[in-house]
């Protein structure tokens, strides 16, 4: 699936890997299982740091994969193959997954460190969407710097009988927990902001309630 070119320059990135990262596919009878698990075994081919296993139980979203450390609960998952401008969200994810830093506004950084709370974010989106990305990658980030957030990344086009019960008609669509977050573009810096003001209140009100 990678051309030389495009093999080349990973290689280059993932260069920057300081610890092992583990690629976690949960596969299905479809077409799409294979072109997923391909694309893996051909970043893991490019670097001794990252190993794809694939799992027996799965997710309920199928096909799927996870970027975790090794040996422990990842916080990114794509119910997706992410190619088009999706494939450079992968390749950071596993980068900053395994241990390159986060690059973004200190100050949000430090707000997303402090979130006490657990947020589930699912990010419904199309492999064509250019606002997508910085979406996906925003929320992969979050998940990097804090452990109680999580993110799996959905491609309308594969899970298009979710799209429909839900009534997605604008990409990116963000849920948190279950409720409806955002849709459209957003940045690292607002949604980090919109998540401090949430966990803000949510302590403000435990506070007057105690």
């Amino acid at each position: 699936m990678l051309n030389t070119s495009l093999r080349s320059q990973l290689q280059t990135y993932l260069r920057n890997i300081r610890r092992p990262v583990e690629l976690i596919v949960s596969q299905d009878g479809g077409q799409k299982s294979p072109e997923m698990l391909t694309m893996l075994n051909e970043i893991a081919s490019l670097t001794d740091l990252v190993t794809v296993i694939e799992e027996q139980q799965g997710e309920e979203r199928k096909p799927s994969f996870s970027i975790g450390q090794a040996g422990a609960k990842p916080g990114i998952r794509f119910a997706a193959t992410p190619t088009g401008p999706e494939f450079s969200s992968l390749v950071l994810a596993i980068l900053q997954v395994g241990g390159h830093p986060v690059i973004a506004d200190r100050m949000t950084i430090e707000r997303i460190r402090t979130l006490e709370r657990d947020y589930y974010f699912e990010t419904f989106i199309s492999l064509s969407c250019g606002s997508c990305v910085d979406v996906v990658q925003a929320l992969n980030m979050m998940t990097v710097i804090n452990s109680r957030i999580h993110n799996i990344t959905i491609d309308g086009g594969l899970f298009q009988s979710e799209v429909s019960a839900r009534d997605i008609s604008v990409v990116p669509t963000i849920y948190m927990n279950g409720e409806l977050f955002g849709e459209g573009r957003s940045s690292f810096e607002e949604l980090g902001a919109r998540l401090h003001d949430i966990e803000m209140s949510m302590r403000a009100a435990l506070r007057a309630a105690s």
